[in-house]
């Protein structure tokens, strides 16, 4: 029976982690930092369960050797288990944040924490406060303070909690659901295996979650570029066609931005640069926009945004003029980044198609393009 439950419970969600793991860990057009956390959670769980699994085939079976293993591999299990939990909420704020280094101060704070969490289990072998296993038969009991396992498992989900209460406007409504079932979901199967006995929950519940997480990090890195990081042609198309589709009313400011002499660039500094010239383009966009408002590279060197109207998009374009500006002053790349665009205001409300109206932007666009070429070849005719 027990091998039964095992092999069925445990193995199975044992499998669905090796199988995430190793789709995702070949995967590059994702933050890097984002994949590691992602992937470290995966073989975390991964080693909790396996440590759990070979407790399962062990307790119950007579000797010196099971009663000492069935010890370290309740240590690797209770071990794991609370840094994968850890991990859960380092994971939740890479994905919603974006900030590497928060996270980093996260994992150090994890990182003491499982520390102290491994010295409790260290103790735990002398004086069983924690679990214990009766030499007479080699069943596990819990021990009379084994609430300690209790606070160092919940402990994370309950600051993760406290984050999200703080920090709640910062929230996008697409985390909120991996969010919630990352927390709540190996929450559930815990308490229940507490509760009700060893019914192995946890697991079903935890790759359940993480299931999610990673179908919700495909979707992600769909909208975002590879190149640039910034949004993509298909969280663009995206973008509008559910703009156009509200019939709300509301008017959104578009601008279209196209990189001067960017085939230059390339031709004669290599693609390499021009990599950096679109990295640098997109790093200043984002920089210059509100989290409300929306950036994407348009294709090429070509780059959209939109904002509503109320917010300004004239103060926009100058924040970025302005910050390109900075940029080539410092002089830290072989090239300068000159940019041309051209902006209109779209209202939902049916009265044009999407399609046209970005037409026209496009078209504006580059009649300030040849507006600044004919101006750029005044000047130097006029220096000559």
């Amino acid at each position: 029976m027990r091998l039964a439950l095992a092999l069925n419970v445990i193995l199975g969600s044992a499998l669905i982690i090796v199988l995430i793991f190793a789709n995702y860990i070949r995967k590059f057009n994702t933050c890097r930092f984002q994949r590691n956390v992602f992937c470290c959670l995966l073989v975390f769980a991964f080693i909790s369960m396996t440590g759990d699994f070979a407790f399962l085939l062990l307790e119950g079976i007579p000797g010196g050797t099971a009663h000492t293993l069935l010890y370290v591999f309740g240590f690797i299990y209770y071990f794991f288990q609370a840094l994968t939990f850890y991990y859960v909420v380092v994971f939740i704020d890479c994905m919603v944040f974006k900030d590497q280094k928060r996270a980093g101060a996260i994992i150090i704070i994890v990182s003491v924490v499982a520390a102290v969490h491994a010295l409790v289990l260290v103790l735990n072998l002398q004086r069983h406060f924690y679990f214990y296993i009766s030499e007479a038969d080699n069943i596990f009991h819990y021990g009379d303070k084994y609430y300690i396992r209790l606070l160092f498992s919940y402990l994370p989900a309950l600051f993760a909690a406290w984050d999200f209460i703080v920090s709640h406007t910062v929230f996008k409504k697409s985390f909120l659901v991996m969010t919630i079932l990352l927390l709540i979901f190996p929450f559930v199967g815990s308490t229940a295996d507490f509760a009700f006995g060893s019914l192995k929950l946890i697991w079903p519940c935890l790759t359940a979650a993480l299931l999610y997480a990673y179908f919700f990090i495909i979707q992600s890195d769909t909208r975002l570029d590879s190149l640039t990081g910034i949004g993509s042609r298909f969280s663009f198309n995206e973008f509008t066609d559910k703009l156009s589709r509200r019939g709300t009313g509301e008017t959104w400011d578009f601008v279209m931005i196209d990189m001067d002499n960017f085939k230059r660039i390339n031709d004669t500094l290599g693609h390499q640069e021009g990599d950096n010239a679109l990295r640098d383009m997109a790093a200043i966009i984002k920089d210059s926009i509100r989290s409300s408002d929306f950036a994407a590279r348009y294709g090429g060197d070509e780059f959209v945004l939109a904002t509503r109207t109320e917010n300004g998009i004239d103060a926009i374009m100058r924040r970025i003029q302005e910050t390109v500006d900075k940029h080539n002053a410092k002089q830290i790349r072989p090239f300068k980044l000159e940019i041309s665009y051209g902006q209109g205001a779209y209202t939902a409300d049916g009265s044009q198609k999407i399609e046209e109206f970005l037409s026209r932007i496009d078209s504006l666009m580059y009649k300030h393009k040849a507006e600044r070429r004919r101006a750029g070849d005044k000047k130097a005719e006029a220096e000559t």
